[in-house]
């Protein structure tokens, strides 16, 4: 072989090489990942009731609905968009009214450890789902529902066609109709990440828990606690559940525009580090469903930055809807 043409053979194989390389990286990588979710379930199991939402006796579609403390009425946690495990989200918030209140924690499909679905995300599937797992996981109304962000349509939505099962509704930095998200925002999910967390390539990378799980980054987690949400955060990113309510969010803002204002309060506690659209339109929902609007100097994920605050004025609007 000529000098020129073993160049010409080396110049075709390095990008084989790379390709071949980089194949068993990812490989090997997905290979481990797939290992290692499998001991962490054993590990960590789910700490509440995992209760099928299909039909009765079918095994599909399991969800966890976590609860505890006593007392009425019944207060839902429903987490926003993208939170990997509610549950320890939630955690440090409902810890400090599950002494007065039943509480109960309902993670959708896709989150924390219920299960991933192929089903629509349309609002009125994933209401009925919360719905039907509270209601086989023994749960019943009055409820009180408390959603984060994103979750706040499901929870007007809730309030509009089943009021009767709806106490009140407080809003920790929830998306209300009022609000109107700019064109140009595109996705709340990394495309990158999603490849990175579904391969276990993120499993590699220098403190990503840590630095990407909010109730970490607010300190809310004791070290048992870290290792088990660390768990659910490398399985729970950036789901599939996830991306198809990104893809259903117009449809369902449009949805919930449609019904009006709901008849019950809406209270709401909002990041005054979020947008002026987003404060005026949050307020402005808030106080014309006869609720109140408390702005936090807080970010999004306010219940973390001020759970006793949160919890404290709480039970004050509890008490006041339940004595209406």
């Amino acid at each position: 072989m000529s000098t020129r043409g073993f160049l010409l053979w080396i110049a075709a194989a390095i990008p084989l090489v790379l390709i071949a390389g980089a194949a068993f990286v990812v490989g090997s990588a997905y290979l481990d990942h797939r290992r290692a979710i499998e001991r962490e379930k054993v590990a960590y199991p789910a700490p509440g009731e995992l209760v099928a939402v299909g039909p009765p006796g079918a095994r599909e579609g399991l969800l966890h609905v976590y609860a505890e403390g006593v007392g009425n009425p019944t207060l839902v946690f429903l987490s926003g968009l993208g939170t990997s495990s509610p549950y320890y989200d939630f955690r440090t918030l409902f810890e400090r009214l599950s002494d007065h209140y039943r509480i109960a924690v309902v993670e959708r499909a896709g989150y924390g450890w219920s299960e991933v679905s192929a089903r629509s995300r349309d609002l009125a599937t994933v209401l009925e789902e919360t719905r039907t797992a509270l209601r086989r996981a023994g749960e019943s109304p009055p409820y009180v529902l408390f959603p984060h962000s994103m979750a706040g349509l499901e929870a007007l939505l809730w309030a509009e066609r089943h009021s009767e099962e709806v106490e009140a509704i407080i809003g920790l930095d929830p998306l209300v109709p009022g609000y109107e998200p700019d064109a140009e925002e595109g996705p709340a999910l990394s495309r990158l990440e999603t490849l990175l967390a579904r391969t276990g390539l993120m499993r590699s990378g220098p403190d990503v828990f840590d630095r990407n799980f909010p109730a970490m980054v607010e300190g809310r987690l004791d070290p048992c606690e870290a290792a088990a949400a660390e768990t659910i955060f490398m399985r729970r990113t950036h789901t599939q559940d996830m991306w198809d309510e990104v893809r259903a969010l117009e449809e369902n803002l449009a949805l919930v525009r449609a019904l009006g204002p709901p008849d019950v309060p809406v209270h709401a506690f909002v990041s005054g580090q979020g947008t002026e659209a987003w404060i005026d339109g949050v307020v402005s929902f808030a106080t014309a469903s006869g609720g109140e609007a408390v702005v936090l100097d807080a970010g999004h994920y306010v219940h973390l930055a001020e759970p006793v605050l949160i919890a404290e004025k709480s039970r004050e609007l509890i008490e006041a809807s339940s004595a209406r």
